[in-house]
């Protein structure tokens, strides 16, 4: 082997450390200030563990702010955003990979347009509906704006993963006696479990971390997402910076929880959604 051949993966390495290292480096720095004392603030230190260290601002965060009634509220809507994308992508998406009818192929380029448009573009529009439906200021508002943008990208990644099933295991399921919505429940969704939790982990960053809409939608405070929470830290004079950083690492880890769990459907849910379109 020649000594080119053998510096290759070397460089490759190297490449993917430094990119590792730029990566990590702000989310450290995140937790620094997070550590800092109020008088140390602004320093200009690169060092990752302050001077000083202290867990004030977690203290702040957890019991002298509405956390936890944040927290409540992005439970509440991510969850629901998640059941319901669940639901209705899995079926509409079976239905898109099974049955042949009119206006199938267009439904699909449809959903695939959605996607095209950015959410800003979208504010208005959303806002007139939910205000003629009388669902402004409300958590349910939120749920079907959440569900409503989230479900062309799991659609498409359910229908991709249908596709891979072999139609023959439901044929044989009905010859054995089986209804088509038994076939679907007991053959095809115990099969589908990696696209479903692609659809489960998306769905609930949809409403997890979204921050634009639910601003335009809600305006009482008690119904505050974290999102929503953590900006109103950020004052027109002054922002609690310390505060602010404690308080986006708790919220990272609801969905670091999330993304273990299902890490092992991951891979294959994103790879075999793909072979077939």
């Amino acid at each position: 082997m020649s000594r080119t051949s053998k510096l290759g993966p070397a460089w490759r390495h190297l490449l993917l450390v430094l990119i590792t290292l730029a990566s990590i480096y702000p989310i450290l720095q995140v937790i620094g200030i997070s550590l800092r004392p109020s008088d140390r603030l602004y320093s200009t230190s690169l060092s990752l563990i302050p001077e000083g260290a202290t867990l004030k601002a977690y203290r702040a965060i957890l019991f002298e702010k509405p956390f936890f009634t944040w927290l409540r509220n992005s439970l509440l809507i991510s969850v629901s955003v998640t059941i319901f994308s669940i639901i209705l992508a899995s079926t509409a998406a079976y239905g898109f990979s099974r049955f042949r009818f009119r206006g199938q192929k267009e439904g699909l380029l449809t959903f695939l347009i959605t996607q095209m448009f950015p959410a800003t573009m979208l504010l208005l529009p959303t806002y007139v509906l939910m205000a003629k439906i009388k669902l402004v200021d409300t958590p349910l508002g939120l749920i079907v704006a959440y569900t409503a943008t989230s479900l062309p990208f799991c659609v498409w990644t359910m229908k991709g993963f249908y596709d891979t099933i072999p139609k023959e295991l439901e044929e044989a399921a009905l010859i054995d006696g089986l209804t088509p919505m038994q076939a679907f429940l007991r053959i095809i969704v115990p099969l589908s479990t990696p696209a479903l939790a692609i659809t489960a982990l998306f769905s609930f960053m949809a409403g997890w971390s979204e921050y634009i809409v639910a601003r335009v939608i809600i305006s009482s405070r008690g119904l505050y997402t974290l999102p929503l929470g953590l900006a109103d830290l950020a004052g027109t004079f002054q922002t609690e910076w310390a505060n602010y950083a404690a308080g986006s690492l708790l919220v990272c880890l609801p969905v670091l929880v999330l993304f273990v769990v299902l890490n092992r459907y991951l891979v294959s849910g994103l790879t075999l959604g793909g072979v077939k379109g």
